[in-house]
C-alpha cells in the first residue's frame, strides 16, 4: 500500500479511507471555544457538538458494538475502529510520510510521526513545562509528578480488592493483581515462558540473546539487569545494607539475609518428595535431588568424570592440576579442599 502511495495516484478505496479517517480525526480534535454543544447525553452530563457524536458516545453506556470483523469476529463500537483493525489482517498502511516514506495504518499514528520531522511538541506539562509530541507521552510524564507527590504524602489510593494491599499507581495495582489471578500475559517467543510484567520478559529475553547492557564502572563486568549490577557493585563498595535482626550480621542481598535468618529460625522450606528430607536453600535442595535422580551435570574436561555439584568438580580438578590452595597457618602444609585442611588442623589444636 505504501509503494502505491509514493509512486502513483490513490485508488478510490484509499481516497475514501483517508477522507473518512481525516474527518473522524478532525472530529476528535478540540472544537473552537465559541462552539456550542447542543446534544446532551441522557446518561450523564456530557454534551456533544453533533447528533452523530452523541450516537457514538451512547455506545459507551450501552456497550453496543455493531461493527464486526469478518476475519476474526472481534466487534467494535465505531466504524473507523473496525477499519483500523482490519488492516492488521490486510497489512494495509494507507498513510505515507512525504518526508521519509514510512507508512502507517491510522491517521493518528501518521500525524504523531510527522512531528518527529517538524520537531513540534504541542503538549506541555503544567507542572514543569516540559513539552511532548503526543498526549500519551505527556500523560506518562505527568505520572512522574503524581508518583513523587504520593511518595512524600504516603498516599496509596489504589487498593487490591483481594488482599487490601495499596499502591501509589494503577499500574502497580494491575501488576500486583496478577499474583492472585496467576495471569502472565507476556510470553517469550523463543521458549514460551510467560511473565507477569513486560520488564521481566525483557530481562528474560537477554538469556537467549546473551545481551548484558549494564556494565560495572569499576571492573567492566557486564550484567543482564540493573539489579544484578547493583548487587555486584557492593563487592567493590563493601556495602551490606541488609542486617539480621537476630545477630546483626549484614548481607549484600535480601536473598542472602533470608537464607541466613533460617539458621536462627530453623526453617527448612524445601522438602524432598522422595525421602522427605528438608533444606534451608533451593541450591541445597536441588543438589540433594540429584542423589535420587543420579544426575551429575558437572563433567571434568580432563577425564570426563561427572559430579553432582560445581564444588565437587572444582575439588576434583585439583587432582589433575596438583593445585592445593588451602594452607595450614600453623605448619604451612597445603591441601586440595577446605575439609581436608580442617581435619589436619585438629592435629595442632588437639580438638
Amino acid at each position: 500500500a505504501c509503494d502505491r502511495l509514493l509512486l502513483g495516484p490513490l485508488s478510490v478505496k484509499q481516497e475514501d479511507i483517508i477522507k473518512e479517517e481525516t474527518l473522524d480525526f478532525q472530529e476528535n480534535q478540540k472544537q473552537p471555544e465559541n462552539s456550542e454543544k447542543t446534544f446532551q447525553c441522557p446518561e450523564g452530563e456530557k454534551c456533544l457538538f453533533t447528533n452523530a457524536s452523541l450516537g457514538k458516545h451512547s455506545r459507551i453506556h450501552t456497550g453496543e458494538k455493531p461493527f464486526t470483523c469478518s476475519e476474526c469476529g472481534k466487534c467494535f463500537k465505531r466504524k473507523h475502529s473496525l477499519t483500523e483493525h482490519e488492516r492488521i489482517h490486510t497489512g494495509e498502511k494507507p498513510f505515507a510520510c512525504s518526508e521519509c516514506g514510512k507508512c502507517f495504518k491510522t491517521k493518528g499514528e501518521f500525524v504523531r510521526h510527522e512531528s518527529i520531522h517538524t520537531g513540534e511538541k504541542p503538549f506541555a506539562c503544567s507542572e514543569c513545562g516540559k513539552c511532548f509530541r503526543t498526549t500519551n507521552d505527556l500523560t506518562k510524564h505527568e505520572r512522574i509528578h503524581t508518583r513523587e507527590k504520593r511518595i512524600h504524602t504516603g498516599e496509596k489510593p489504589f487498593a487490591c480488592s483481594e488482599c487490601g494491599k495499596c499502591f501509589r499507581t494503577q499500574d502497580g495495582l494491575t501488576v500486583h493483581k496478577r499474583i492472585h489471578t496467576g495471569e502472565k500475559p507476556f510470553t517469550c517467543s523463543e521458549c514460551g515462558k510467560c511473565f507477569k510484567t513486560k520488564r521481566n520478559l525483557t530481562e528474560h529475553e537477554r538469556i537467549h540473546t546473551g545481551e548484558k547492557p549494564f556494565a560495572c564502572s569499576e571492573c567492566g563486568k557486564c550484567f543482564r539487569t540493573t539489579s544484578d549490577l547493583t548487587v555486584h557493585e557492593r563487592i567493590h563498595t563493601g556495602e551490606k545494607p541488609f542486617a539480621c535482626s537476630e545477630c546483626e550480621k549484614c548481607f549484600r542481598t535480601t536473598n542472602d539475609l533470608t537464607k541466613h535468618e533460617r539458621f536462627h529460625t530453623g526453617e527448612k522450606p524445601f522438602a524432598c518428595s522422595e525421602c522427605g528430607k528438608c533444606f534451608r536453600t533451593k541450591v541445597e535442595f536441588v543438589r540433594h535431588e540429584r542423589i535420587h535422580t543420579g544426575e551429575k551435570p558437572f563433567a571434568c574436561s580432563e577425564c570426563g568424570k561427572g559430579f553432582r555439584s560445581r564444588g565437587e568438580l572444582v575439588k576434583h580438578v585439583g587432582i589433575h592440576t596438583g593445585e592445593k590452595p588451602f594452607a595450614c597457618s600453623e605448619c604451612g602444609k597445603c591441601f586440595r579442599s577446605k575439609s581436608n585442611l580442617t581435619a589436619h588442623e585438629r592435629i595442632h589444636t588437639g580438638v
